[in-house]
């Protein structure tokens, strides 16, 4: 019996592998579990039961404030920024063939954070209390800032090759550079624009509503429709570029195209809930080593990344409550040994 069933709508065509399609629906329901942990747990604890109420509307006041107010934009907004930030990790490992590239690690997050705080911090208030920086919007400084960062990393590996630790030696000079450039910048800035910065340099879900929510969401899907198109060629390019360009496709073009879109779904969550690391880099490896596949799924790995970021919020809430930690601090913590279990395998590759 096949593992995989053969999918076609219109001139399209997809393989779908089952063991994949029971990794996706296992992930979607932890996220889901999560999520409604998320809705029902922290200061002020609600049961199942009401949690259902007061999302349909019924319930006491409190419970539609707290349900549908304070906490349904946090987990809204986890899941999206989960999934953008995962799917662009799993281009850019798939893309550079190289499983230690993510964006995070790559400085793009560092480049739009930069971009960020530029918006927050050197807008030059006038006298409304209105920044010059404002009219471009947090948003667009930030992509600005993860567009500038990716191509000045791009510009490096050009020289050194994409291959063995080079995508991260080159990520970590342009994440300093660009972190240089924030701390010069929070340095000059005044005192309430620097707290403003330094709270959301932490990285959290904390303190959002619907209107980051939304603007999150948009942007994530005026992104994903595009790279569903270029997913297919995909395989195509982990093959390699003689052999992708063998097989008709343009290469530069498609890498392009690809390595943007990754980097507008890093830098709209940047500039949403601050540098949040890791997602990118674990969330494609525990969907390919749990899809058994030689390249991280994107269905599997943004499943992967709502569900990872969802539990690392909650972790953040109720790990010493009442003090609410940052979610990019658990995600650290998770992360960290993650990349040095990484780095240890690649070294013991490279010298076997």
């Amino acid at each position: 019996m096949s593992s995989s069933t053969i999918v076609r709508i219109g001139p399209f065509s997809q393989q779908i592998h089952r063991r994949t399609v029971v990794v996706c629906a296992l992930f979607f329901a932890g996220a889901v579990l999560l999520a409604g942990a998320g809705l029902a747990l922290g200061d002020y604890t609600l049961s199942p039961g009401g949690v259902i109420a007061a999302l349909r509307g019924e319930g006491s006041a409190r419970d539609h404030l707290v349900v549908n107010v304070i906490r349904l934009p946090r987990i809204v907004l986890g899941v999206v920024v989960g999934v953008c930030l995962a799917v662009a990790g799993a281009v850019v490992q798939t893309t550079a063939r190289n499983s230690l590239a993510s964006p995070d690690l790559l400085g793009v997050s560092a480049g739009a954070g930069a971009g960020a705080v530029a918006a927050i911090v050197l807008g030059g208030t006038n006298a409304a209390g209105v920044g010059a920086l404002d009219v471009i919007g947090t948003p667009i400084a930030a992509l600005i800032g993860g567009t500038l960062a990716a191509a000045l990393v791009g510009l490096l590996l050009g020289f050194t090759g994409t291959t063995g630790l080079s995508p991260l030696l080159a990520g970590v000079g342009v994440s300093a550079l660009f972190g240089g450039l924030t701390s010069w910048m929070l340095t000059t800035a005044s005192i309430d624009d620097a707290a403003r910065a330094n709270a959301w340099l932490a990285g959290s879900l904390g303190g959002r509503g619907w209107a980051e929510a939304a603007a999150v969401t948009v942007a994530a899907v005026a992104a994903l429709v595009p790279l569903v198109v270029l997913s297919s060629r995909l395989p195509a390019l982990e093959l390699g570029s003689s052999l992708a360009t063998s097989l008709g496709y343009r290469v530069p073009a498609s890498v392009a195209m690809l390595l943007l879109l990754a980097v507008v779904l890093t830098s709209v969550p940047v500039a949403a809930a601050g540098p949040i690391g890791f997602i990118a880099l674990v969330a494609p490896h525990l969907a390919r080593l749990a899809c058994r596949t030689p390249r991280p799924p994107l269905v599997a790995s943004a499943v992967a990344g709502a569900a990872l970021l969802l539990a690392s919020d909650l972790v953040a809430r109720l790990a010493l409550a009442p003090l609410l930690l940052p979610t990019g601090a658990v995600t650290a913590v998770v992360g960290a040994p993650f990349l040095i279990w990484l780095l240890v395998r690649s070294r013991r590759d490279l010298t076997q």
